[in-house]
C-alpha cells in the first residue's frame, strides 16, 4: 500500500519504520520539508519520499502522526481532500500537565476528528505504543499489540493489515467510541513511565 504520514516527529519515524518493514511505500509530509526529508533519510528506504503539509494527498491511507491540536489543524486544512481515505488517528489528547484528557468525558480525539472530516474513514490506532518500541517492533521479545477502533470495518481491516505486515499484532477494540478508553489507556501508559523507570520503552500487552 501507499501511505502518507503527516508529521516529522518520533512517532512518524516509528510508524514509518513498521510500514517500510512491511513493504509499503511511504510519503512523509511536514511543515518543514527539510524535517520531512530527515525522516525519509532515517527510514532508509528508496520508496519513501518527502513533501510539505498541505500538498495534495494521493494515497488512500493517511496517518496523523502529530499532537492532537495539529491533527485538528490538518483535518481542517485538507477538508474534503480526506473524503474516502482511511485516516489513522494516533493522538492522545492530554492536557499540559499530562494528567488528564482535554476531550469531554463522553468523547475522544478520534471522534472529534471524525466529526470535522465526515467523509474520512477515521480509525484509532498506535496511541498506546511508544515511538522507540515501534522502531524496534517488539519489547522483551514480544511483538507490540496495536489496539484499533473504528466504525468502518474495511478501514479497520486495512489498518490491521498494515500493522500485521510490520510484524505487530493488531487487536480490534471495537467501534470508534472505544477510542475514549484507548486514549485513557494511552494516558495511563504515559504516566506510568516515571514511577516504573521504563523510559518509554514499555508496552501494553494482552496475554491469554
Amino acid at each position: 500500500m501507499n501511505v502518507t504520514i503527516i508529521g516529522t516527529g518520533n512517532m512518524a519515524r516509528g510508524i514509518g519504520k513498521r510500514l517500510v518493514a512491511g513493504g509499503h511505500s511511504v510519503t512523509v509530509l511536514g511543515k518543514d520539508v527539510d524535517a520531512a526529508e530527515a525522516v525519509v533519510g532515517d527510514l532508509g528506504d528508496g520508496s519513501t519520499q518527502a513533501g510539505r503539509s498541505g500538498e495534495a494527498i494521493a494515497d488512500d491511507v493517511v496517518v496523523l502522526a502529530v499532537y492532537f491540536p495539529d491533527a485538528q489543524a490538518a483535518v481542517e486544512q485538507y477538508g474534503e481532500g480526506l473524503s474516502g481515505k482511511v485516516v489513522v488517528d494516533i493522538t492522545n489528547p492530554v492536557n499540559e500537565s499530562v494528567d488528564g484528557l482535554v476531550t469531554p468525558p463522553d468523547g475522544s480525539a478520534a471522534q472529534e476528528l471524525a466529526a470535522r472530516a465526515p467523509g474520512a474513514r477515521v480509525v484509532k490506532a498506535f496511541n498506546t505504543t511508544f515511538a522507540g518500541t515501534l522502531s524496534e517492533g517488539q519489547v522483551a521479545g514480544q511483538p507490540l499489540d496495536v489496539l484499533i477502533a473504528g466504525d468502518d470495518e474495511e478501514a479497520k481491516a486495512t489498518v490491521a493489515q498494515l500493522v500485521e505486515d510490520g510484524g505487530l499484532r493488531p487487536i480490534d477494540a471495537g467501534p470508534l467510541k472505544r477510542a475514549r478508553e484507548l486514549e485513557a489507556a494511552g494516558l495511563l501508559h504515559m504516566t506510568l513511565q516515571a514511577p516504573l523507570g521504563t523510559g518509554f520503552g514499555s508496552a501494553l500487552k494482552l496475554l491469554a
